[in-house]
């Protein structure tokens, strides 16, 4: 399916699935990654964290393997074509659900705010590290509630939600507006994902990505990457910041 009719189908329904953005020889390494980042997390006693079982927040800094996943071809393209090409991460966090229950996201919900009609603010990219099943807590979405500013109540939204079943490598993108829920897990095993939320590039992330990678790791980074991660849109903390030829100035043109 093609970022066109992608982005199509996000505008009119709110979501779509995006097929075969993560080949099947790199879903074991992803998901072990997770794995492991999920276990560290659920062994440290932070009572902060308690709400937030099973969420692991910064993931392309937890492990290099998710890294690349900010600068899939398919992915980006899709985003672009809703958001434009200067678009910026807002989180990156797992969205996998535990075995023989559910999670944060079992209620019905957004990930955005903001209501702007016909103007997307934020997507959400879904990528299915696991096939979504009925058994396995596969997410449901009420088609075309972008807009609305009134939360649906329970009864409304079962019946009419659809629910989508990516395969392990396929992406679901969403206007994050669309109200979701994720399902029940009623198997013994985990149903892993991951979702990358992007933003226009005028607006704040949920951390401040360049401030928390080491100076040296950044340098390293492609174009592409340091874009996607906000490196084009600081801010300057001072005049000598702000006084500087116009290829190093922290907030770049042309970037919304």
């Amino acid at each position: 399916m093609s970022a066109t009719r992608v982005a199509a189908e996000v505008r009119e329904l709110g979501f779509a699935v995006l097929p075969d953005v993560i080949s099947p020889g790199a879903l074991p390494a992803l998901r072990s990654a997770l794995e492991r980042c999920i276990d560290f997390d659920l062994a440290v006693a932070d009572p902060r964290r308690k709400q937030d079982g099973w969420m692991v927040f910064n993931l392309m800094l937890r492990d290099p393997v998710f890294m690349e996943l900010l600068v899939e071809p398919k992915t980006r393209a899709a985003v672009d074509e809703l958001l434009g090409d200067t678009s910026i991460l807002y989180a990156f966090v797992s969205s996998s659900m535990p075995p023989l229950g559910g999670n944060y996201s079992g209620r019905v919900h957004v990930d955005s705010q903001r209501v702007i009609p016909g103007y997307p603010t934020n997507l959400g990219v879904i990528v299915a590290l696991d096939d979504f099943t009925e058994q396995n807590g596969a997410t449901y979405f009420l088609p075309r509630s972008f807009d609305r500013t009134d939360t649906p109540s329970i009864e409304e939204f079962t019946e009419n939600a659809h629910r989508v079943f990516p395969r392990a490598g396929d992406a679901v993108v969403f206007n994050a507006r669309t109200f979701h829920m994720g399902g029940t897990n009623e198997t013994a095993e985990p149903r892993h994902a991951v979702t990358m939320n992007y933003v226009r590039s005028y607006m704040r992330q949920h951390f401040d990505f360049p401030r928390m990678i080491v100076p040296s790791e950044a340098e390293a980074l492609g174009e592409d990457l340091r874009r996607v991660l906000g490196y084009h849109v600081r801010v300057p903390a001072s005049l000598d910041e702000y006084y500087v030829d116009p290829s190093d100035r922290l907030y770049r043109a042309g970037q919304g």
